[in-house]
This record gives C-alpha cells, structure tokens and sequence, in this order.
C-alpha cells in the first residue's frame, strides 16, 4: 500500500490509521512498512492526547500503585514519608504530601513529582 500518509484530523481518518495499524502491527524496524508503522503510531497518539486527553492519576493512588508494582509495604515508605502514623496520615487522605515526601518518593520510586504535588481526588480533611 503506498497511500501518502496525512495528519489525522477527522474521526474517520483516526478509524482508517487504526485499521493501518493493525495491518502493520509486527512490521520489521527500518523497512518502508516499519517506518509507516512508526509515523501512524506517533499520529495517532497526538490525535489521542487531544481529542481523548487522561487526567493525571490522583497522588494517593500513584502511590499504591507504586507500592503495589514493586511489593512495598508501608515500613518500606518509612524513610520517605515518616512514621507509620504519618504513612497512615497520607494514605488515608487525613495529611498532604510535604515537599520533601513528594522529592524523596520521586527519587526513590520514580513517581512523577508534576503527578504527587497534585491535590488528592479526595478533599484534604484537616
């Protein structure tokens, strides 16, 4: 198929890059079809971020999430976040992450900071 490759623009354009895809999907690196299949994936995820955009994840459950991937419990959070009663503090919703949690969990388990100095979905209770 030597079809030009276009911006993706319209729904039906995004439906027909999908269906190429899918056709090349497994195209080896380097050959006209792998570069195809790298230009329309790179298409398709800047028609994605604007037309179905993600909010970021809440930073309580970036946490959990981490914490769950890497089997950590709540004594592994200790260094970072301060005693079990803090630990229970922030995961509970009850305390906010300082700045110095939000750098040392960043560092630690590479979570994004722009996602942990978010607000939590949940309103602070003081």
């Amino acid at each position: 198929m030597t079809a030009n490759l276009k911006p993706i623009r319209t729904k039906s354009d995004y439906k027909a890059a999908l269906v190429d895809v899918e056709r090349l999907w497994g195209a080896k690196s380097g050959t006209p079809d792998g570069d195809r299949l790298d230009v329309l994936a790179t298409l398709i995820d800047v028609y994605e971020a604007v037309h179905f955009p993600m909010d970021p994840p809440d930073p309580i459950e970036a946490i959990k999430f981490r914490m769950e991937q890497q089997g950590l419990t709540r004594k592994d959070l200790e260094p970072l976040i301060g005693s079990r009663t803090r630990i229970a503090e922030v995961l509970n919703r009850k305390r906010n992450l300082s700045i110095e949690m939000i750098r040392r969990l960043h560092e630690k388990h590479g979570i994004p900071a722009e996602v942990l100095i978010r607000p939590s979905r949940d309103k602070w209770v003081a």
